[in-house]
């Protein structure tokens, strides 16, 4: 919606001169089991569709206009070539509008993220003069070249993009690719934004050779010249050789950006790894991470086997800040350190015992307990540690928990559920957080509620309906209980829904021009909730809930 308003007035006057020289466009289709659109319906749904990028009306672009409550009833048309679509004969009702075109991404009408504002026939609802927005896609390319200026083959590059959906900012890796014979690449039909790229590859004239073990002393055979025991470092757009450096590339809607990422060697490290004493078989590598944004990611490395008793050589690593740990490190527990000198011994952090949760589920109601659920234990960087399915006897067994703190959540097919209380000896406490310790037995007993209540009302400002805004009910602690938050965007009507509420207590709130705003920091929304509406959603409570009085729409 933001990103069309600045030129909508300019295109309106372009697209009422071109609808008098071109020609008309292509009626509705209805599909097969239309049969809520009929003739006899009095209103009509057009409009225009246009390039977020630029305003230009879009011809053969495919529109489709599917009923709200019932996705079934669709009709569907293609643009004429000044970008007009026009639905004749609508009932009264809410409908969805819908748009694709190819070199653009699918949207609905003022989308944002997921969501979009629903059309409402009816008297009083000016319909007719529509503006729907595509973005054009972009495609970022090019080649990853070396010291020598020659193309690198089969480098791994990464994708990542600056996201705020969900209210969080933060940046998460979306694609991969690696180089063919040319080291060329291509991330193509990208949506506008900030993107990262990083490379990993190694020399194709690399020699790593076994180094010799005296006495805790490792030393490189003088066979290889040093110049040829390299590697390239992870290496990001503009030559950054870690996320922190990294420089962001902005693309917009139809960019084709070209991207060259060159390569440099630096010397190569050679790691040696103990096996502590008591160690069997079941020794297990470290495992050497680094940290890419908010993420950590595995470095591979190359071992050269044993160079003495109980010793084991890893090299093709380049010098840098590393976490390392083991399969038996407890999480929080890696170890992180300047890898810098060759010859280096690598420490592992020591391992905690680990400890078994055990988990008694019931329904909160008392109600059987539904087929198809899994328990999750989250842990403290909001990562998955361990999914399991609820056994017919309701209880689940987690084994081999490192200690730490967790959230225990509850992954279930639509409608949605969660943890209300957890009892652990008779002692009963809200929510789905647990503290284990290190070695521990834990018997838990958990009550599960389900999300069955249907949350309806209006976003108004001094008593008008306004569209395209954010809605949202926000729970107490919304970073704790991110599964109990719901949203919405506010039809034409100013209406609004939320399915599958869960029961607990919340403010409801409207922002405008919110959908790019990172309200799920801590603190971001406390001066919204005090202008919010507070409602409570009772355990024993179903089907809908009406709200008597409009929720204020606020201004970001």
């Amino acid at each position: 919606m933001g990103e069309c308003r600045s030129w909508i007035r300019t295109a309106f006057r372009a697209v009422a001169l071109t609808l008098l020289l071109s020609k008309a466009p292509v009626r509705a289709q209805n599909t097969s089991s239309n049969r809520g659109i009929t003739s006899e319906a009095p209103y009509r749904i057009s409009g225009t569709v246009v390039s977020s990028l630029d305003g230009r009306p879009l011809g053969h672009a495919r529109i489709s206009l599917v009923e709200a409550r019932n996705r079934v009833q669709a009709v569907w048309m293609i643009t004429s070539e000044n970008g007009r679509f026009e639905f004749d004969s609508i009932p009264a009702g809410k409908f969805s509008l819908e748009g694709a075109k190819r070199g653009f991404m699918g949207a609905g009408y003022q989308e944002h993220e997921q969501f979009s504002t629903a059309i409402v026939t009816g008297a009083g609802f000016n319909t007719e003069n529509l503006v729907l927005c595509l973005t054009p896609l972009a495609l970022l390319a090019g080649k990853v070249i070396d010291e020598s200026g020659d193309p690198v083959r089969n480098a791994q590059l990464m994708l990542y993009v600056e996201s705020r959906q969900d209210g969080l900012n933060r940046i998460e890796r979306v694609n991969f690719a690696t180089t063919d014979d040319q080291g060329s690449y291509e991330f193509a039909e990208l949506a506008p934004g900030n993107y990262y790229v990083s490379v990993a590859a190694k020399p194709w004239y690399a020699v790593h050779p076994s180094s010799t073990y005296v006495e805790g002393v490792g030393n490189v055979p003088p066979g290889v010249a040093r110049s040829l025991d390299v590697a390239y470092p992870t290496t990001f757009y503009d030559g950054a050789s870690n996320s922190d450096g990294a420089t962001p590339i902005a693309i917009r809607g139809g960019d084709h950006v070209q991207v060259d990422i060159h390569l440099n060697p630096v010397p190569a490290l050679h790691l040696f790894v103990r096996a502590p004493a008591e160690a069997t078989q079941g020794f297990s590598m470290p495992m050497i991470q680094q940290r890419v944004f908010d993420s950590p990611e595995f470095v591979p490395a190359e071992g050269a086997g044993f160079v003495a008793p109980g010793v084991i050589e890893l090299v093709g690593i380049p010098a840098g800040k590393y976490s390392v740990s083991s399969r038996e490190s407890a999480p929080g527990q890696r170890g992180e350190m300047n890898l810098t000198k060759d010859g280096q011994e690598l420490e592992t952090p020591p391992s905690e015992a680990s400890a078994t949760v055990k988990v008694s589920v019931k329904m909160a109601r008392g109600e059987t307990l539904p087929k198809g659920l899994n328990l999750v234990l989250r842990d403290s960087r909001r990562q998955s540690v361990a999914f399991k399915p609820i056994e017919a006897s309701g209880e689940v067994t987690f084994e081999d928990v490192p200690a730490g703190k967790y959230v225990v959540l509850v992954n279930s097919q639509p409608p949605p559920h969660t943890i209300a209380r957890i009892s652990s000896h008779g002692v009963e406490s809200e929510g789905h957080d647990i503290n284990v310790a290190a070695g521990a037995s834990m018997d838990l007993s958990a009550s599960i509620v389900t999300g069955i209540v249907r949350v309806e009302g209006f976003a108004k400002r001094g008593g008008k309906p306004v569209s395209g805004v954010m809605v949202a009910l926000v729970p107490k602690d919304p970073e704790t209980h991110l599964e109990r938050v719901r949203r919405d965007q506010s039809d034409m009507d100013g209406s609004f829904a939320f399915r599958g509420v869960l029961p607990g207590s919340y403010t409801l709130i409207a922002i405008e021009d919110a959908w790019d705003f990172p309200w799920m920091q801590p603190g971001s929304l406390e001066r919204y909730a005090q202008h919010g509406q507070n409602l409570t959603i009772g355990e024993l409570m179903n089907g809908a809930v009406q709200l008597p009085d409009p929720v204020e729409v606020q201004p970001r």
